[in-house]
């Protein structure tokens, strides 16, 4: 009986593709930077070995062992000469296989992967040499009979369309999947959205769009769900690793097993795969457990947490994960974040320590303040990206508006969401005339409210304040100020309103010693403006001396502090922080019923009362 035409089995339901060439091959000793795709002439029965055990796990699809077998890639081991040998042997092998099987419904795949080396501008590659590398490989596999081309695991959109042109100009009529990777924030390296790569590859006119490699089942199947809502009358393909790998003793390991990928079988397929298989870590046990579970007729696919519509613009793009503080708030812990001021060097060490003990402390997140008292200070941006980078802590990045035009402030924006700072705390910012340049630039084009607005409104929607499209939609989380004790509480209940419809996300307050003022304007709002909808999180300030208490008191405005904290302090004496400490914990666990969270402001940089105050608090995990 004939081959059914590859299109016309699409057309029929899913198919399932092999797994890991390369996985199968290190597990039989072959070095991990040894030529892969030379063993088809040097040692063809060890491929062919692999071939016949994903065909035995169910396989209809069989890749050529040619994923890297271009003329560039193979000029690293000096076997660029040899490229048409090697592709052809690549295709014979698994001919062979098939053939001893006796199954019709077997397709073998010309495997091609991206040429290793990146095109102009970034590159020094041109796009004819990419041409002619692509068209000796493509070329080769075509004419030694494929069934069908499989581009996989390019992450720039330019590069596999001249693939593709190249395979349409061998032969227009070949069936071409084209399969993208992308890192972990759903974009690929290049910084293209599953949105972008679904439109381009469409229009390409390509059988089957993919996805790839990347990371493990739950990031393709996220992926693979906004390519579908894309463009809905498309064919996909999705192909994960068995998760991200790990070196144990000196071997790449891969956490996915086979009974988890079975699980997301009939999910894929539910979501509106064509081809279903395996990439890097994954071996015949997986595909033979997805086989199952695509033939099993009486199971349903596994409840995986589904995605919210698409907004920016009407169009589908790269949802993003909310933030760490953003879970935690929502799901109703009970959150300690910490402020730190940046270091007045280009050192950060000290800073990195400290944020590193409170992290071990079980502080959540870090404040990092931007130029406190207007004084010369690192950039936040830095030392946020430091905190996220090396302690693997999430910040808060202080975001005033004082001293910034609109230009300056939205170029700020993108670094900080381009360094995976996404929880912002929009503030107006201290006055340049009360720190060490009183005559620097202090005019500002937007107040916070108005920030709120860009940021939440624009920014987050993929447009700038001025209309522009930023190509794709922030997902900022932001915070704005609040005081409990102000002098017009109608006036301030009102503020805080103007800032939510705005679009702030949670408040954080100026610090609070009287919980009765944090009640009352709580009682307040609620009466003038019904829930209030965002979490707040209490300002604490540990009182460190009684000097330090009556500078507060006096001085600052919002503050007031109670006779009876300041006796508490007075009397404490040379004890008189660590009786600052015992009242900023028993001030949490009073306002812990009325807000979301506690925002620690250690005095003079001493961050270890920080750590004291939560190892003493033990609060109770919500139920």
């Amino acid at each position: 009986m004939a081959k059914i035409p590859f299109r016309e089995r699409l057309a029929q339901g899913p198919l399932l593709a092999d797994g890991a060439m390369g996985t199968m091959l290190h597990q039989t000793g072959v070095r991990l930077h040894a030529c892969f795709d030379s063993l088809n002439v040097s040692d063809p029965g060890l491929v062919a070995n692999v071939h016949r055990q994903y065909i035995e796990a169910g396989a209809e699809i069989i890749e050529t062992n040619t994923f890297s077998a271009n003329p560039l890639k193979l000029k690293e081991y000096n076997l660029q000469d040899d490229t048409i040998e090697i592709n052809q042997a690549g295709y014979e092998l698994a001919h062979r296989v098939v053939e001893a099987t006796f199954r019709d419904n077997i397709y073998i795949a010309g495997s091609v992967g991206p040429l290793g080396v990146h095109l102009a501008p970034y590159g020094r590659l041109r796009e004819e040499q990419a041409y002619d590398a692509f068209r000796k490989q493509i070329s080769a596999l075509i004419h030694s009979g494929v069934d069908l081309i499989l581009l996989e695991t390019f992450s720039d959109l330019s590069e596999i369309e001249i693939a593709i042109k190249v395979a349409r100009d061998v032969r227009a009529e070949i069936p071409i999947v084209a399969s993208m990777t992308f890192t972990r924030d759903d974009r690929t390296l290049m910084g293209d959205t599953p949105a972008a790569v679904t439109k381009t590859l469409h229009q390409a006119g390509v059988d089957v769009i993919g996805v790839n490699c990347s990371s493990g089942p739950s990031q393709l199947r996220r992926i693979l769900t906004l390519m579908q809502r894309t463009v809905p009358e498309a064919r996909f393909s999705v192909m994960p690793n068995a998760g991200w790998p790990e070196m144990v003793n000196g071997r790449v390991l891969y956490p996915a097993t086979p009974d988890y990928f079975g699980d997301y079988a009939k999910s894929f397929v539910e979501a509106g795969a064509t081809i279903i298989g395996g990439c890097c870590g994954t071996t015949p046990q997986h595909i033979q457990a997805m086989r199952k579970a695509l033939d099993d007729k009486s199971s349903t696919p596994a409840i995986f947490i589904s995605l919210p519509e698409a907004e920016a613009n009407g169009d589908v793009d790269v949802l993003e994960q909310p933030t760490e503080l953003q879970r935690k708030l929502q799901a109703g812990k009970f959150v300690i974040t910490v402020e730190m001021a940046p270091p007045r060097s280009f050192v950060a060490q000290k800073v990195l320590a400290a944020a590193e003990m409170l992290h071990s402390a079980g502080v959540d997140t870090i404040n990092v303040s931007d130029s406190p008292m207007a004084r010369l200070r690192m950039s936040p941006w830095a030392v946020a990206h430091f905190i996220q980078d090396q302690i693997g802590m999430e910040t808060v990045l202080h975001f005033p508006t004082r001293g910034r035009n609109l230009l300056r402030v939205q170029g700020d924006l993108l670094a900080s969401h381009a360094l995976g700072v996404r929880n912002i705390f929009v503030v107006m910012g201290d006055p340049t005339h009360i720190g060490d340049y009183p005559d620097a630039f202090d005019h500002h084009d937007v107040v916070p409210t108005g920030l709120l607005k860009i940021i939440k409104h624009q920014f987050n929607q993929g447009m700038d304040q001025a209309g522009n499209s930023i190509s794709q939609p922030t997902s900022f989380f932001i915070g704005t100020a609040l005081n409990f004790n102000p002098p017009d509480l109608d006036k301030e209940v009102n503020l805080l309103k103007k800032k939510v419809d705005a679009g702030a996300d949670f408040a954080l307050t100026q610090p609070v010693f009287e919980p009765s003022a944090a009640e009352k304007f709580l009682r307040r709002y609620e009466e003038l403006m019904g829930k209030l909808e965002i979490p707040i999180l209490a300002g604490i300030l540990p009182l460190f001396s009684s000097r330090h208490g009556n500078f507060l008191d006096n001085e600052v405005p919002g503050i007031a502090i109670p006779d009876n904290i300041k006796t508490r302090i007075e009397r404490a004496g040379e004890d008189s922080a660590t009786e600052g400490v015992r009242i900023a914990q028993e001030l949490i666990l009073e306002l812990k019923g009325m807000v979301q969270g506690a925002y620690l402001m250690p005095p003079f940089g001493r961050y270890h009362l920080a750590a004291e105050i939560v190892d003493a608090l033990a609060l109770p995990t919500p139920s």
